[in-house]
C-alpha cells in the first residue's frame, strides 16, 4: 500500500478508537428523538419544522465533531513525536500532509452519508442527496482548515478557536454585509465606509458558507443540482488553496 494511503488508513482508525463513530451514531439517534418531540409541539408544517430542526443541529454537530477531531489529530501527533518520526522516512513531507488530508476528508464523508440516512424519514432522497453533497463539500473546507490551522499553531486551543472562528464568521459574514448596508444606518460617514469596506475584503477572501447546506432545501420543493455549482466551485477553489498554505508551512518549519 502507498505510504499516503497507509496514513489515511491509520487516521480512519484512530476515529475509531476514538469512538467517533459510536459519537456520531448516538447524537443522530438523540437528535432524531428530540426533532420528533419538539416537532410534535408545531401547528402547522411539522414534517418540515422536524426536518429543519434536525438539519441544523446535525449540520453544527458535523463541523464541530470534524474540526475536533482534525485538530487534536494533529497535535497528537505533534506531541507523541509521530510527525518527527514518520518525516525520518526516505519520503517528502507532503506524503505526510495528504495521508492525514485524504483521511480526514474520507471522514468527513462518512459523516455526511451517516447524518443523511436520518434525514431520509423526513425529506425526499433528491432532496437529501442535495443537501448532503453541500455538507460534503463544507466539511472538506472546515477539515482543511482545520489541517493548516494546527500546523501553524500547534496548540489545540488555540487551533480549535481559529477553526470555528473562522467557519462561524464564514457563516455569518453575509448577513454582517447586509447589517452594513441597511437602510438604518447611517450612510456617507468616513468610519461606516471605512468598516464596509472592510466587512467586504473579509467576505471576499472567505467562502460562502452561509450558502451551503440550507435548511430550506430539506423543507421545500424547488432544489436543483444547479445548487450545487457555485458550492463545488468555491469548495476545489478553497481546497487548492489551502492545501498550498499547508504545504508551505509544512516545508518551512524545521522538524
Amino acid at each position: 500500500m502507498p505510504p499516503v494511503l497507509t496514513i489515511a488508513a491509520f487516521t480512519m482508525r484512530e476515529a475509531q478508537r476514538n469512538r467517533i463513530l459510536w459519537l456520531l451514531g448516538i447524537v443522530v439517534v438523540s437528535s432524531f428523538g428530540l426533532s420528533e418531540l419538539v416537532g410534535e409541539v408545531a401547528i402547522t408544517e411539522a414534517s418540515e419544522t422536524k426536518s429543519a430542526l434536525l438539519a441544523g443541529f446535525l449540520r453544527f454537530f458535523s463541523v464541530f465533531l470534524v474540526a475536533l477531531f482534525v485538530t487534536t489529530s494533529v497535535v497528537r501527533d505533534f506531541n507523541d513525536k509521530v510527525l518527527e518520526s514518520i518525516l525520518s522516512l526516505p519520503f517528502p513531507r507532503s506524503v505526510y500532509y495528504f495521508g492525514k488530508l485524504i483521511g480526514f476528508l474520507a471522514l468527513a464523508i462518512f459523516v455526511a452519508l451517516t447524518i443523511a440516512a436520518g434525514l431520509l424519514l423526513y425529506a425526499t432522497p433528491f432532496q437529501v442527496a442535495i443537501w448532503v453533497a453541500s455538507l460534503m463539500c463544507e466539511l472538506i473546507i472546515v477539515s482543511t482548515v482545520g489541517l493548516v490551522c494546527t500546523f501553524s499553531f500547534h496548540h489545540l486551543t488555540t487551533a480549535f478557536s481559529a477553526v470555528f472562528g473562522f467557519y462561524i464568521l464564514a457563516r455569518m459574514i453575509g448577513a454582517i454585509e447586509l447589517m452594513g448596508t441597511s437602510p438604518l444606518v447611517p450612510a456617507g460617514k468616513p468610519s461606516q465606509e471605512i468598516v464596509n469596506a472592510v466587512v467586504s475584503g473579509i467576505a471576499f477572501v472567505l467562502p460562502d458558507l452561509y450558502r451551503f447546506t440550507q435548511s430550506r432545501w430539506l423543507m421545500y420543493e424547488g432544489v436543483a443540482w444547479a445548487d450545487l455549482v457555485p458550492i463545488a466551485g468555491q469548495t476545489a477553489v478553497y481546497l487548492v488553496l489551502l492545501i498550498g498554505v499547508g504545504l508551505f508551512d509544512l516545508y518551512r518549519k524545521n522538524l
